[in-house]
């Protein structure tokens, strides 16, 4: 059923071959013979590595990694060890070490891409014998989801409950500059347009290499441009969400539009400079900390470090998140993460040790220590009685990782997320670059308008094959056109959808239309 709950640049040909070769899911035993050799209560478990953690310490090596792998052995008798990979590349990484053999027993990935690739080709496990097992916190606290986590009608996933439900991607502006310009916070393109310019032209912050719009160029995320693009494509049935969900809309009627608007700004100084060469979005960051930027767009949360460091640099600066990409209705289409998140999977050469990892995923369930893993064993709770989040500086003087949440990696729904004050409270323990009215706001604007893709469990041929390319490629085009002279920009267009041709995107739209016309069950039937 479809619900509405929620790098390669193409594979070689020795991939290619696999792919052809393997039956669907879950056991490749001819693949994997031999390679299992270990004890099977003694697990690994993956850990991004965001360049966050203490000195000295490491994912294996910290506060609390060491608490875990304590309580874990206590309780269940397992010994538990954590494997980093670099947060910006897992994708790439994790299918590089899953054909090697050395991936850890525990993986997981936020892409159905990658999630449909190695399923395809057999490299995770099937899981459904443990899950009915040992998965009874699972069943029991996070349930309703687990169906996005099976393949070809066998559970191949454990996925991971997301808490507050926040948007993908959230716009912020420099209120200060607005107050300075006599411009209200925009509501739509057009007041947001009108801002940017006057940017330009009188520079409210009287910085150097004033930047109206800075963006980044890793080609990882969609996050820099997809709500302006979205905003031009006009109300969408549910067929056309569910066929060009996520990176893919900008495929969708009229997106076109909005990224030959965008190519316009970049090429009236509006846009930051050369903002392709900037792959891991180092300059993006800086112009924003530094008080040269006027407004931006990033994963929903992320500017609350940058906001952190710009009032430090400049103590005048407010920086407001805001709704301005408004559709042909008037209203907002803010796309918001799903109720599930994280496929979380298991090579299949470790599928002996599936006993001792489900135990393991089912500790990680309970609410009560998913709660104190999220926010670490010293937590204390706010007046509101939701837990309060250690300080960086308490975090770094413990030797807790700077991202304790990355070892929570199957129950983020925590008792308070869906109240408002409890939710703002746990903010606002959290950060204090802003008082609570600030974080009053951004909860409002994170729940409104709220749009969410239908989806489902199917993995389809074409997507295994193509969709984790395609959406690298997608994001590369755009930026391409984006970034190119405005009278280059119909062939840029044409060369960029040939492009993407080539890599499979005719397949996966056709074979999902196809797909969602075939289903006899609709949403909310």
């Amino acid at each position: 059923m479809i619900r509405k709950i929620g790098k390669r640049i193409i594979f070689n040909l020795a991939v290619i071959s696999l792919v052809m070769g393997c039956t669907a899911c879950a056991n490749n035993d001819d693949y994997y013979a031999g390679m299992y050799d270990g004890d099977v209560n003694a697990i690994t478990c993956m850990v991004w590595d965001r360049g966050t953690f203490p000195e000295g310490k490491t994912a294996d090596d910290n506060t609390l990694a060491n608490w875990i792998k304590a309580q874990v052995k206590e309780e269940l008798g397992i010994a538990v060890s954590f494997v980093s990979i670099p947060r910006e590349t897992s994708d790439a990484e994790l299918e590089k070490m899953v054909e090697k053999g050395t991936a850890p027993d525990i993986i997981f990935t936020y892409s159905s891409g990658v999630f449909g690739s190695l399923t395809k080709r057999g490299r995770v496990a099937e899981i459904d014998e443990a899950y009915e097992t040992y998965g009874n916190n699972i069943k029991a606290n996070i349930g309703e989801i687990q169906y996005m986590g099976m393949y070809n009608d066998k559970r191949v996933a454990v996925m991971k409950r997301r808490g507050f439900q926040s948007p993908r991607h959230l716009a912020y502006i420099r209120k200060d500059w607005c107050e300075a310009l006599g411009i209200d916070i925009p509501k739509t393109k057009e007041e947001l347009f009108e801002y940017l310019y006057a940017v330009k032209e009188k520079n409210p912050g009287n910085v150097d290499k004033v930047v109206p719009w800075a963006m980044g160029g890793n080609v990882y995320s969609e996050r820099f441009y997809q709500n302006m693009i979205c905003s031009y494509v006009p109300k969408l049935s549910e067929r056309d969400s569910y066929i060009y969900s996520e990176k893919f809309m900008f495929l969708a009627k009229g997106a076109i539009d909005g990224v030959r608007k965008m190519n316009e700004l970049y090429n009236d100084g509006i846009i930051s400079l050369d903002f392709v060469a900037d792959v891991d979005n180092s300059k993006f960051k800086k112009d924003i900390v530094n008080g040269n930027a006027g407004f931006f767009i990033d994963d929903c949360t992320n500017p609350f470090s940058y906001i952190a460091e710009l009032k430090e640099n400049v103590p005048t600066a407010e920086l407001v998140p805001l709704q301005c990409f408004e559709t042909e209705t008037g209203e907002y289409r803010n796309i918001t993460e799903p109720l599930y998140g994280m496929y979380i999977m298991v090579p299949a050469y470790s599928k002996e040790k599936l006993p001792s990892i489900m135990k393991y995923l089912n500790w990680l369930a309970d609410p009560e220590i998913a709660e104190v893993v999220n926010f670490t064993p010293d937590h204390e709770d706010t007046d509101q009685g939701a837990p309060m989040a250690l300080s960086e500086n308490e975090l770094k003087a413990k030797g807790y990782p700077l991202n304790p949440d990355d070892y929570c990696i199957v129950n983020g729904h925590f008792h308070f997320v869906d109240e408002k004050e409890k939710q703002v409270s746990t903010l606002t323990s959290a950060w204090t670059f802003e008082d609570k009215a600030w974080f009053d706001n951004f909860y409002d604007i994170c729940v409104t308008n709220q749009f969410v893709y239908p989806a489902t469990s199917t993995v389809l041929e074409s997507e295994a094959l193509y969709q984790e390319d395609l959406e690298h490629l997608i994001v590369q085009s755009v930026y391409n056109l984006i970034g190119c002279p405005t009278v280059d920009f119909d062939n840029e267009w044409v060369y960029a959808y040939d492009q993407l041709k080539e890599h499979g995107l005719e397949e996966v739209l056709n074979e999902r239309a196809g797909y969602y016309d075939s289903r006899e069950i609709r949403l909310g039937e």
